[in-house]
């Protein structure tokens, strides 16, 4: 049932000019299953041109008439969400249920965005003379580059696209080569719900080639980008070389704070959910677990019996609450994290090693008294790996939990309102969530600061970025 996936380009569907594929893996067995259409430079040329071509059009399209097409893609993907799911699944590997659930949100942020798009306000200033009138437009600021992972296939994507369709501008995707059918049904969703041909592109083939291509190009006027903080400062200083908008959704290392007024039995049950959720390959996934040490042990006993009930398997089958990794190298990566954090003097409360046979599975792992020196404490370990240590002192869990470059997302869990109102001012991190789990409604910011990034995906800000203010002053003479 897995298609071989093409590149869209002005309205069409279409093999890449040189005929180039590349393979794509079922990491729950290691075989191929598919091919997609390797993009190269003069299939980017013609993206450039249909997005340039689509823009002249789309621009000029009133607010009603996008949030139209945009409601009527948001119901296909619901009417479509069991078999894009399958396909999520099969590529991505994660639980055929979260599979699903991302194609059903992916539908509630495309009507958010459907009524941003009629939301676009300008501004009457008041003027300093009698006959001078001042006001503000805002304007589509013209075409987009995005990059999009393979973590959330469709998510990733979603967020930039129906943004940058609210506010009149038109799009080229360079989507996830590990995980490319499920955009590409995104993208089929639109082109069917009557998006103008050019408004939308997709293409896949070298991550380094395309956007060294596509930045710097004068089509391109805004890029959005969501991967890794190396990869991600680097294509801000591209973007900043031409000028561009950019917005940056980078890595993460999130910090958990449980305090020992909490209740431990919501938060293990919540974390253990989100830790562990897509393998932990979730950059806002909750990863350094600083607990008060009157219930250090307490909180540990609960948490590992919560991540114990977790069924890892193939996500295509039944009960199955985790899947395996997307790929080979984040296996061996998470692999040699958990080594070198048990080598330093980690212990292993549950967990801790592949999982043999076909696939690229390992073991939900839970390690304690995780020594500042394992490589893990500094670098983000990408999988499903939890790291818990006990502080004693308020300002000691804030320093640590404040101590590297990130800020992206926190967690929190006391019953404390004094607690809580201290953690909202100290806590260095662009989303904070409180004794819930509160992260990535439509209608909420999404988005980082340090070296997690700049921008928002998500909430009422999430357009301005696709957007140009213009000020326009006249005078009555």
């Amino acid at each position: 049932m897995y298609p071989n996936v093409q590149l869209f380009i002005n309205g069409e569907w279409q093999d890449a000019q040189s005929g180039k594929t590349i393979a794509v893996i079922n990491p729950a067995t290691e075989e191929v299953i598919g091919h997609i259409a390797h993009a190269e430079k003069a299939d980017l040329d013609k993206a450039l041109a249909a997005a340039q071509s689509g823009f002249d059009g789309w621009k000029n399209s009133s607010p009603v008439q996008r949030s139209k097409i945009m409601r009527k893609a948001a119901d296909l993907l619901r009417e479509r969400a069991n078999h894009i799911a399958q396909l999520m699944t099969l590529e991505q590997g994660k639980p055929l249920a979260q599979s699903k659930a991302e194609v059903l949100g992916a539908a509630d942020t495309i009507d958010w965005f459907a009524e941003e798009a009629r939301r676009t306000y300008g501004q009457v200033i008041p003027s300093r003379q009698p006959d001078v009138q001042q006001l503000t437009f805002k304007k589509p600021v013209g075409p987009v580059a995005a990059f999009t992972p393979w973590n959330f296939p469709i998510n990733q994507v979603v967020r930039k696209l129906s943004a940058a369709l609210a506010a009149g501008c038109s799009f080229i995707v360079k989507g996830p080569e590990d995980t490319p059918a499920s955009p590409a049904e995104l993208i089929r969703a639109f082109a069917d719900a009557g998006l103008p041909a050019g408004v939308v592109n997709l293409v896949y083939g070298v991550p380094a080639e395309i956007s060294e291509y596509l930045i710097p190009h004068p089509v391109i006027r805004k890029i959005s980008f969501t991967g890794s903080t190396p990869v991600g400062k680097h294509l801000a200083a591209l973007a900043g070389q031409h000028m561009k908008k950019a917005t940056m959704e980078l890595g993460g290392h999130a910090p958990v704070l449980v305090f020992a007024d909490a209740d431990l039995d919501a938060a293990a049950r919540d974390l253990a959910g989100a830790k562990f959720r897509n393998s932990g390959q979730v950059c806002i996934s909750p990863t350094r677990f600083l607990v008060h040490a009157d219930v250090y042990e307490q909180f540990i006993e609960k948490f590992v019996a919560e991540v114990q009930k977790l069924k890892v398997g193939n996500g295509l089958d039944e009960g199955v609450t985790m899947g395996p990794m997307a790929h080979k190298r984040g296996l061996e990566s998470i692999e040699r994290f958990v080594n070198d954090a048990v080598e330093k003097g980690a212990t292993v409360r549950t967990g801790g090693k592949r999982i043999a046979g076909a696939g690229f599975f390992f073991e939900p792992t839970v390690l304690s008294d995780v020594p500042m020196t394992a490589r893990a404490m500094t670098d983000e370990p990408f999988g499903p790996v939890a790291l818990i240590n006990p502080f004693t002192h308020y300002d000691e869990a804030v320093a640590e939990a404040n101590r590297l470059p990130y800020g992206l997302a926190a967690y929190a869990y006391t019953r404390s309102h004094a607690t809580i109102t201290a953690l909202t001012n100290d806590i260095e991190s662009g989303m904070l969530t409180i004794n819930h789990l509160g992260f990535a409604l439509p209608e909420v910011p999404f988005g980082g600061m340090k070296d997690s990034g700049y921008g928002t995906e998500g909430g009422s800000e999430a357009i301005e970025s696709y957007l140009d203010t213009r000020f326009v002053t006249t005078a009555g003479r």
